[in-house]
């Protein structure tokens, strides 16, 4: 084989043969334990080498190991700190920390095979060099991150490293895979037998929408038939399991529960190898799809009838929160004359998401085309101003750079089509957490699968496609339609358009969850969103309206109390 054109499991062979076993054999020495064994048996034939799936398994320690490393695909434009690996700082465990852990379950065979060392480190939050335990990330066969535990149970990741899976390099070769929440569960699960178990680097918070280590490999995720999520069984664990199943699909998600133990290292404890790893072979599939049992949905029942409706999402502006609100999984249908400003409200919205819950959003916007524009405009409303040459470089400038990067994401093609865009919302979903996807205008975002020449029946066919997408990925969607015609009144002024004035109304009414008008009134010289239609009455209140100012520098809506403001000049006129 030559390494330079070899790929396993679709991933790029680096080093053939690592260990340097004879090549072509099905069964030879271990890796792992045979240097370790008596003189007599060192060269005994205890492992199984399967070179086509690039793995290897020992008969006597019970161990996997992988036969080559592999190149890594898809890496990050940013740039990482490299972690130091030595045998000054990375020793092999003490007795004492190798006692420890045996009280925790964990052998010191595991230990080895898995990699951990020990050694001094300086921690922040004891402000001095401690011996700590260190959990070293290995991905491709590199060092990428090292997590610090000391002996009072502080943490650290390594400063400026790339955060990815603990073991990821694990589960290669295997057509499935378990995601655990802590390293510990990782050493208990290899203990217990399954060593293709991973874990999330820095724990689960209820706020698990950013997953930058699934975006780093979400590659290896790709050949996997089965993904076992066995995540610990709070409340925040429980919402990293929500996002993971959103990100890497349902169909593939198979659930493991702890019954009376938070997680996994606390399981194997109190009930042994062998129970452990029946908890996991017994892993549930994720519910299905389009059918729902009352069990599925005891708990958003129990939550209702003792809390009532659940509050909606909220973009921050005062006024407008105060009339509206959403859910994810659903669509908004924006519609106002040309010029009015519905574009600038929608970026508006998916900052004003992005800051309060960390949603990330993707636009598929022909009219906001060149796309560095687009983007120069979300940048001026989240740095409340226009940017300077002399703030080009600078630390804020950066900062600012870095966070509309990780984000916003722009989808740029020559000839915009649904099914496309969807697709493509649907990669970002899996590669980048995206909660919000942005289609501006409907009428350049054309539908070319539907044939049908009938504009009710294309339209119906359109916002179905839409509705889909935004169930299954739980995803808002933003729907940027002009109105067809505009009407004035006997005095000569443009009334204001309804969801009706779309082209193909009645279906927009009917299928859209919400509707919004956005209207500039040059009379009374305000910009106002109007509430068109709200899906749910605790979300909000048809025909209400929330006024504001334009700030021309920085793009940026300011609420304002309707007031007479005849003879003043507005931002944009002066």
């Amino acid at each position: 084989m030559t390494v330079e054109h070899s790929e396993i499991n679709g991933f790029q062979v680096d080093e053939f043969n690592q260990h340097k076993l004879e090549e072509g054999k099905k069964q030879g020495i271990c890796p792992l334990c045979s240097t370790d064994r008596k003189p007599k048996n060192q060269k005994s034939q205890c492992a199984s080498y399967d070179w086509e799936r690039g793995l290897g398994t020992c008969h006597n320690c019970n161990q996997s190991f992988q036969l080559h490393t592999y190149k890594r695909k898809g890496k990050s434009e940013r740039v990482y700190v490299k972690p130091d690996f030595s045998t000054k700082t990375h020793v092999t465990p003490s007795s004492k920390v190798v006692d420890w852990f045996a009280s925790r379950g964990i052998s010191e065979s595991t230990l080895k095979s898995i990699g951990v060392s020990e050694g001094p480190e300086w921690m922040p939050q004891t402000q001095k060099s401690e011996n700590v335990i260190k959990f070293n990330y290995m991905m491709g066969g590199e060092l990428i991150n090292i997590k610090y535990r000391d002996g009072r149970k502080n943490f650290k990741l390594y400063k400026g490293a790339e955060k990815v899976f603990y073991n990821i390099d694990s589960i290669v070769g295997f057509d499935y895979c378990v995601i655990v929440e802590g390293e510990m569960d990782v050493l208990a699960l290899h203990e217990a037998g399954i060593t293709n178990a991973i874990s999330v680097p820095n724990g689960a918070t209820l706020n698990s929408n950013n997953l930058e280590y699934l975006d780093a490999c979400i590659d290896y995720f790709e050949d996997k038939t089965k993904i076992i999520l066995a995540v610990d069984s709070d409340d925040a664990g429980q919402a990293l399991q929500t996002e993971l199943i959103r990100r890497l699909g349902s169909e593939v998600c198979y659930i493991a529960t702890w019954d009376d133990c938070k997680d996994a290292n606390e399981y194997l404890v109190k009930h042994g190898k062998e129970k452990t790893s029946e908890r996991i072979l017994r892993s549930k599939p994720v519910p299905l799809e389009n059918v729902t049992t009352f069990r599925d949905i005891e708990d958003e029942i129990t939550d209702f009838v003792r809390n009532g409706f659940k509050k909606g999402y909220q973009v921050g502006l005062e006024n407008f929160d105060n009339i509206f609100s959403t859910y994810t999984g659903q669509f908004i249908t924006v519609t106002g004359i040309p010029s009015s400003g519905k574009s600038d409200f929608v970026d508006q919205m998916v900052i004003g998401y992005n800051q309060n819950y960390g949603w990330k959003t993707a636009f598929a916007s022909p009219e906001n085309a060149p796309t560095y524009l687009h983007a120069h405009k979300l940048m001026r409303k989240i740095w409340q101003g226009m940017p300077t040459r002399e703030d080009i470089g600078t630390d804020r400038w950066n900062q600012m750079a870095d966070h509309c990067n990780s984000n916003f994401f722009h989808i740029d093609m020559e000839r915009y089509t649904l099914d496309f865009v969807l697709k493509k919302g649907a990669e970002l979903v899996k590669r980048k957490g995206i909660k919000c996807l942005v289609i501006d205008p409907f009428n350049k975002v054309r539908d070319t699968e539907c044939k049908s020449e009938d504009v009710n029946r294309y339209t119906m066919e359109y916002l179905s496609k839409i509705e889909t997408f935004a169930k299954k990925y739980d995803v808002l969607v933003f729907i940027v339609a002009h109105p067809t015609k505009m009407y004035k009144d006997k005095d000569g002024k443009i009334e204001e358009p309804t969801m009706y004035n779309i082209k193909g109304g009645g279906e927009w009414y009917d299928a859209s969850y919400h509707g919004l008008l956005v209207h500039r009134d040059y009379i009374k010289k305000t910009v106002k969103c109007k509430v068109l239609k709200v899906k749910f009455q605790n979300l909000g209140e048809n025909g209400a309206e929330a006024h504001f100012n334009w700030e021309p520098k920085s793009g940026c809506f300011i609420p304002h109390q309707p007031v007479n403001l005849d003879g003043q000049l507005m931002p944009w006129e002066m």
